[in-house]
């Protein structure tokens, strides 16, 4: 078995590597992807190893970017595109929401889409406005695109893999700030479903449901309720379109309460569609209202202040504690 601990940043980089071996028709594209090896370092060594014809260094223009990797994939390409940071990605928004999400439905399905846009999101790096943000919903929200984002170094690696075998475009977004955590890898496994959601931790009383960054959160705070002689499940959505509702319901039908956790701003965000549908799903079976938690419906603060605006252990468990008190 070829297990490793591994960060997740490393695990992308594996992933990419495996399918850039697999596939002559996988190319990596983005600023800096190549020569730097990205920003973040997820595509080092790859340019150096695959040459520059499949690490392809783009100039700064992400609708470019995203409109060459459409062409690309009409002539039978798979191009894995990478947006340095969350906030870069709104040039390139007419060109995913106008033609990469609607190309095959316009073509009723003989054309396929199949690119990856790689979107490092969500703060804690310290980092201001355009290089901190959550976009996640705004591209969920819109027909033909599904949205995923692994929480840990095995769902990085096989999510992504998955997201490159896919016909559909997919974004990917990767938790910036978990870069550096390490986890297991084990490269033999069998993968589960891409937009499975997975039970990360058992419980009875209550259920938070999270993705990306704050599935660690989520988990440091049933560790801390449980001390308190609370049983709290926490659920790893991992897909945010389409979203797995009936892994949901039936951990909300156990404990009866739901508390939704994300970085991003509560108004309008993937956690008010979560709670109307768990209200309309699971209705006899509610204890409490559903809660949610998340970020503050303003733009991204300084970095002196990030940690005011991001949900943390305190908010969690505070929502817990008012979910509880029911």
């Amino acid at each position: 078995m070829a297990v490793q601990k591994l960060p997740l940043a490393k695990a992308l980089n594996e992933s990419l590597r495996k399918a850039l071996e697999t596939d002559p028709k996988v190319l990596v594209m983005g600023l800096d992807v190549g020569k730097l090896g990205g920003v973040f370092r997820i595509t080092d060594g790859l340019q150096k190893d695959f040459g520059e014809d499949r690490v392809i260094d783009t100039p700064l223009a992400e609708s470019g970017i995203v409109g060459t990797a459409i062409g690309l994939a009409l002539r039978g390409y798979r191009p894995v595109v990478e947006i340095q940071f969350d906030g870069f990605v709104f040039p390139a928004y007419d060109q995913i929401v106008s033609q990469l999400a609607k190309m095959r439905a316009r073509s009723l399905g003989t054309v396929k889409m199949p690119i990856v846009i790689r979107i490092p999101y969500g703060g804690g790096i310290g980092a201001v406005e355009h290089h901190s943000e959550s976009p996640e919903t705004l591209f969920a929200h819109v027909a033909g695109l599904k949205v995923v984002t692994p929480a840990n170094s095995s769902d990085a690696y096989w999510m992504l893999q998955q997201a490159i075998q896919s016909d559909d475009p997919v974004v990917f977004f990767e938790p910036k700030r978990r870069y550096w955590d390490k986890g297991e890898l084990d490269t033999e496994a069998l993968p589960g479903e891409l937009h499975k959601a997975r039970v990360a931790r058992e419980g009875t009383d209550l259920t938070l449901l999270a993705y990306g960054p704050m599935v660690k959160t989520c988990l440091e705070a049933a560790a801390a309720a449980s001390e308190e002689g609370k049983s709290v499940e926490v659920v790893d959505l991992r897909s945010i379109s389409p979203l797995d509702f009936d892994t949901v319901q039936t951990s909300v039908e156990k404990t009866g309460r739901l508390v939704v956790v994300h970085e991003a701003p509560v108004f309008f965000g993937s956690g008010a569609e979560i709670a109307a549908r768990i209200t309309e799903r699971c209705f006899y079976h509610l204890e409490a209202p559903v809660l949610r938690v998340g970020g503050y419906h303003a733009p991204y603060p300084p970095a002196r202040l990030e940690e005011e605006y991001l949900p943390g252990l305190d908010r969690v468990l505070d929502a817990v504690d008012r979910s509880l008190a029911y």
